[in-house]
């Protein structure tokens, strides 16, 4: 703690920041450690505190877990619901409970005792994460009591004499000047990875687990392509294994799949789509979903709060991580166009002749995404069908006799992002989510209840 901190700059290749009360970073622990153990290598875990209220608004429930007090907005509230939905999920296939919690926990004792505990030795620091994230998420640790985190510091092994005068003194100092470094770093979620580059380089910055691919590439040595987002699989689920084995999707298998035209995410999960559902025979069904673009980031201002530069640097980051999974220079990440033409095309091609929804789908956003050109008008849309061996005619009078009516697929009112992906009645957001899709799919992970 004495030494001077650098927020992206370790002795080792990797660093993790993660916080207690987030449950992605929960989910993130024990795949980074078995990558780490593959590998030979460890890592230098840190705690980054969240400061939730500043991006996702505050809300506190009754005994009864109701609703008592917030000030979140609908999308907010769309996105805690959604959040908690997804890891319950993974949480699940691993037979971990994540139960939503009754306020916004501040985990700053926690995080201090994960440095206290890191400072005895590394193995006291993993036994004490566990420690307290098991408890944590099944609502039975107070992370705000100063003799909870004494006792799960001792039952990690940890001397804990002098830890509450390390906690009031130089450690509580140290911990919020590191919190406050690592935010102006560019860290503002977790789990975050800072993966060291060459000599001259600077460190990979990666926020989610879903990077743990592209991490272990990296440290790797980057030999050969470099791998996509992926959300990790518990061991029990061996997608090689059920593939050898034979298993096959049902005869009537189907993903619906949503995307936006406008979106670059959607884009890049064209491609891993397509190529799964032919690796396993399945029928894809292709819908438009207009989505909110990607905000214009913000000039910079001496009156910036934290909510706004969080914003700022998350916006950022999204920019940088299209570009960097993007095989080519993407079109203007930030200028919406009129997506109403290829989406009504969609339409009418999936009615059509299914079987060339795909083709149409990837030949339509290369055209914008890679190629750059204008796919905004009735013109275009019609080449394009055309080149498909389709009647581009015919779409362009159904288009002008019936274009308030092509886009009439009921979607949940919660989706605010593509692509999404729905199986039965089960709601993924993200490409990352293709591994469980394909489990699902193959029946070596069921369907969620």
């Amino acid at each position: 703690m004495s030494r001077e901190y650098h927020p992206l700059e370790s002795d080792r290749s990797l660093i993790v920041y993660i916080d207690f009360k987030s449950p992605y970073a929960y989910l993130a622990v024990e795949p980074t450690r078995r990558m780490l153990n593959e590998l030979g290598l460890s890592a230098d875990w840190r705690p980054f505190v969240l400061d939730i209220p500043s991006y996702l608004g505050t809300a506190k429930l009754d005994k009864a877990g109701k609703v008592a007090k917030q000030n979140r907005s609908e999308e907010q509230w769309s996105g805690v619901k959604y959040a908690y939905y997804d890891c319950r999920r993974y949480a699940n296939l691993r037979d971990l409970t994540v139960r939503g919690t009754v306020k916004i926990w501040n985990t700053d004792l926690p995080a201090l005792g994960m440095q206290w505990a890191k400072q005895h030795s590394e193995a006291a620091m993993h036994r004490f994460i566990d420690l307290v994230y098991v408890p944590f998420w099944k609502r039975e640790l107070d992370a705000e009591s100063l003799s909870a985190i004494e006792a799960l510091l001792a039952s990690a092994g940890v001397p804990t004499a002098g830890f509450a005068e390390y906690v009031g003194g130089v450690g509580g100092q140290a911990h919020r000047d590191q919190q406050e470094a690592a935010f102006a770093a560019g860290v503002y979620g977790v789990p975050t990875f800072v993966v060291a580059r060459g000599s001259g380089e600077a460190p990979a910055i990666y926020f989610g687990r879903e990077h743990l691919p592209r991490i272990r590439w990296h440290l790797g040595g980057e030999q050969g392509p470099a791998p996509d987002v992926a959300y990790d699989l518990p061991a029990k689920i061996d997608l090689e294994l059920a593939a050898a084995q034979g298993k096959s999707p049902a005869l009537a298998a189907t993903l619906e799949v949503f995307v936006d035209f406008n979106s670059p995410a959607s884009y890049l999960a064209v491609a891993p789509t397509i190529a799964m559902a032919e690796r396993l025979g399945v029928d894809l069904i292709w819908h438009p979903l207009a989505t909110p673009p990607l905000k214009t980031l913000s000039k910079p201002s001496l009156n910036d709060d934290r909510s706004i530069l969080h914003r700022r640097r998350r916006g950022h980051y999204i920019a940088t991580d299209l570009a960097r999974y993007a095989a080519h220079p993407l079109a203007d990440l930030y200028t919406p166009f009129d997506t109403q033409f290829a989406a009504a095309g969609l339409v009418w091609v999936q009615h059509t002749r299914p079987s060339a929804a795909s083709a149409y789908v990837q030949t339509v956003m290369a055209r914008y995404w890679q190629q750059q050109q204008s796919i905004a008008s009735t013109d275009s849309i019609v080449a394009l069908i055309d080149a498909l061996g389709l009647d581009g005619e015919a779409w362009r009078q159904a288009f002008e006799q019936r274009a308030a009516t092509t886009l009439s697929t009921a979607i949940p009112p919660s989706i605010k992002q593509t692509p999404m992906y729905r199986l039965g009645e089960e709601i993924l957001q993200g490409r990352q989510h293709l591994p469980l899709i394909e489990a699902r799919l193959l029946g070596v992970a069921p369907l969620q209840s």
